[in-house]
């Protein structure tokens, strides 16, 4: 027997050549939803300022016993008793409880958009968490808000955690544009100094303004005995002040913006006056309701007003540095 007869393939071998492709699936999945989070992290926002609205009417509208208990609607089933009888109060409540599940769905895909980022840090990929576990948080506050016969209190808390959740969704929609490298500051010290400062005012107007409501006539039901026991003029005076403070620390915080020379400050510019013109109409509207007696219309625009107030100072901060 010959050398090249012992080397020989055996007949049912296929000849040799390129290795079909075979589809990367983990690769392809990853691949596409990059492609997506940008519009799934913008969602995110939207759908947390627009849970703010809704629960704002849900207040507004005195419709927070729609639903007569929870997690179901009604004992035995999860959605309202129509009958020819039934006022708008369930649809409202249970309206903005649907929301909350769309905004389950939001997070687990915001969740699933960031930890498949493998390019990215494991410090970035782990703020997918946070929309999932504010969803989760908020609807166990809601519980408490239904059992408890819709306590001011509780209702305050539940916009106060709304809040943040709308500054956290801001956040991420940033970051996921940035590097993830150290921050570096690029605006002068006086600057930075006042973008915190603005932070800070924004929790007191917000805290204020939660404290105002809760003590007036839209603290979560007209039929409720209770409301916080705070002087609503004065609180109103309190919040009116607060406003008033952080309207002269933006102020300053565009002067030195403005005086400053160098540097990428175009960004930090643009949100600088994207703020005054959210303040500004904030202002205008929190006066006119406040002469015409609080009409339902103008408050539910000021609890609008608040949330991109929120969002807007966020934004301010995270525009005072880069990655």
């Amino acid at each position: 027997m010959s050398t090249s007869d012992t080397q020989a393939a055996p007949a049912d071998t296929p000849p040799a050549g390129p290795a079909a492709p075979g589809p990367n699936l983990p690769a392809r999945l990853t691949a596409r939803l990059r492609r997506w989070t940008p519009a799934i992290l913008w969602a995110n926002l939207i759908s947390q300022i627009g849970i703010i609205v809704t629960g704002g009417a849900v207040r507004l509208t005195g419709s927070g016993l729609g639903c007569s208990t929870w997690p179901e609607c009604e004992p035995g089933q999860f959605t309202p008793a129509f009958h020819e009888a039934t006022s708008l109060h369930p649809y409202i409540e249970f309206g903005n409880r649907t929301l909350t599940g769309v905004l389950g769905v939001i997070a687990l895909a915001v969740f699933l958009v960031m930890i498949s980022d493998t390019s990215r840090t494991r410090g970035y990929r782990l703020l997918g968490l946070v929309p999932g576990l504010g969803v989760i948080g908020q609807a166990v506050i809601g519980g408490v808000v239904v059992l408890l016969d819709l306590h001011p209190g509780w209702v305050s808390l539940h916009f106060g955690v709304s809040g943040a959740l709308v500054a956290l969704s801001l956040y991420l929609l940033h970051r996921s544009a940035e590097g993830d490298g150290p921050p570096r500051v690029v605006v002068p010290a006086a600057a930075h100094a006042l973008a915190w400062a603005l932070g800070a005012l924004t929790v007191v107007v917000v805290v204020l303004g939660v404290l105002t409501t809760g003590a007036g006539p839209h603290s979560g039901d007209a039929e409720v005995g209770y409301r916080l026991a705070l002087d609503p003029a004065a609180m109103s005076k309190a919040h009116a002040a607060a406003v008033w403070a952080f309207l002269v620390a933006l102020a300053a915080y565009l002067v030195v913006l403005h005086r400053a020379v160098g540097g990428p400050l175009a960004a930090a510019r643009r949100a600088a006056w994207l703020l005054v013109a959210i303040t500004l109409a904030q202002g205008v509207i929190g006066y006119v309701q406040y002469f015409t007696g609080l009409p339902i219309l103008l408050v539910g625009l000021h609890m609008l007003g608040a949330a991109l107030m929120i969002a807007g100072t966020t934004r301010v901060l995270l525009t005072t540095r880069v990655r």
